[in-house]
């Protein structure tokens, strides 16, 4: 059983209903317990069909945060090495939460024109004067930009044919690049899914997709 900071991100968003997050099985203190899991920097020396894999759930779990049914906007104030983990059936999720910041869309209007700062997850049970900028300052591909220049480059790096690993190294450096317009940076992160997907095996070797790759695209 593993430990993570923060519990209640778990709680409002449940693993069960697709949140990128560990399933909740109990607490103490601010402190969670989940099922046995690994940090994703222990896979920055993974083989190439790995790392292909991993990148396009990181993409894609960066994509939920962005943009999802419920019109929450996710995101993160910082990342390294110890944010994302990985479960023994390969899937990836996010592992620490507690420098991750929510906007809801329906209300940002509102927000914007109070110019408060907002952190639910620190001031869900009493009123607050939060740590994180307010909701007009924070760039839609913030997360994005900070993975692409955090976490991918060290999980992709040296690890396929020279052309296919030049293009791939050329999309996250555009992708990580935050004076670039939001749509470059969105359509980089696009590119780079393109050239990885290909490269995504269907095997039982990566248990939280097999067999469903078999008879779908995931």
């Amino acid at each position: 059983m593993d430990n993570f900071f923060i519990s209640s991100p778990l709680q409002i968003f449940p693993e069960a209903e697709g949140w990128p997050f560990p399933k909740y099985l109990g607490s103490c203190g601010r402190l969670i317990v989940s099922t046995s899991t690994r940090p994703l920097k222990e896979f920055y020396s993974v083989s190439p069909d790995v790392a292909a894999d991993l990148a396009l759930q990181l993409l894609a779990v960066i994509d939920s945060m962005m943009n999802n049914d419920l019109n929450y906007y996710f995101y993160f104030t910082h990342v390294d090495a110890d944010t994302f983990g990985v479960f023994t059936n390969g899937y990836l999720f996010i592992r620490d939460a507690s420098r991750l910041g929510i906007i809801d869309m329906q209300e940002v209007t509102t927000l914007m024109d109070d110019l408060h700062e907002h952190d639910i997850f620190s001031c869900l049970a009493v009123d607050c004067q939060s740590v994180f900028p307010s909701c007009n300052s924070i760039k839609h591909t913030q997360s994005l930009i900070m993975v692409c220049e955090e976490v991918l480059p060290k999980l992709l790096k040296d690890k396929f044919l020279p052309s296919i690993q030049e293009e791939i190294d050329r999309a996250v450096a555009t992708c990580a690049n935050s004076f670039l317009a939001q749509q470059e940076v969105t359509t980089a992160a696009q590119k780079l899914a393109e050239i990885l997907k290909p490269l995504q095996p269907c095997h039982s070797h990566f248990a939280y997709r097999y067999p469903d790759c078999k008879y779908n695209a995931i």
